[in-house]
């Protein structure tokens, strides 16, 4: 895969307690960035613009094997682990307070093409020790056709 990608992040949230699985949330965003394959790990670097904010936030993420890492830095800071099989935890820092965050991943499964990486996650989510939902992300990396 070449250095310069776009990078399309899905996620969505679901209320296991409902009688139904009701999306709770969805989100998509895509986002300029650059893609490196380093020491066994792939490297996704993306800078994000938030809408009250002039300052971006930069972002990194780390795929090794059944591990995935963000981390984010400017007016939001954290580094949030997903790793399989595993419940983390972090300390969510925003301009507006901190929020302990608990990510208890069941599966992470990756899709590697020559021109394109997939990442699928399935977690459950915590704020300030309370289950918020069951959540699912997919992080794709395609290659930037430069016209």
């Amino acid at each position: 895969m070449t250095k310069e990608v776009l990078i399309t992040i899905q996620g969505l949230q679901f209320d296991i307690d409902a009688e139904t699985d009701e999306e709770l949330d969805q989100i998509e965003s895509i986002f300029p960035g650059e893609y490196y394959f380093r020491n066994g790990a792939h490297y996704l670097l993306y800078d994000e613009i938030m809408e009250e904010e002039e300052a971006s936030i930069k972002n990194m993420i780390k795929l090794r094997e059944k591990e995935f890492t963000l981390t984010k830095k400017g007016t939001i800071n954290v580094q949030m682990v997903f790793a399989e099989g595993r419940k983390t935890m972090t300390s969510y820092i925003t301009p507006f307070g901190n929020i302990m965050i608990a990510l208890d991943t069941s599966r992470i499964t990756i899709e590697e093409r020559e021109n394109k990486l997939k990442i699928h996650i399935d977690y459950g989510l915590e704020a300030n020790y309370q289950y918020i939902a069951d959540c699912h992300i997919t992080v794709t990396a395609t290659e930037r056709n430069e016209s």
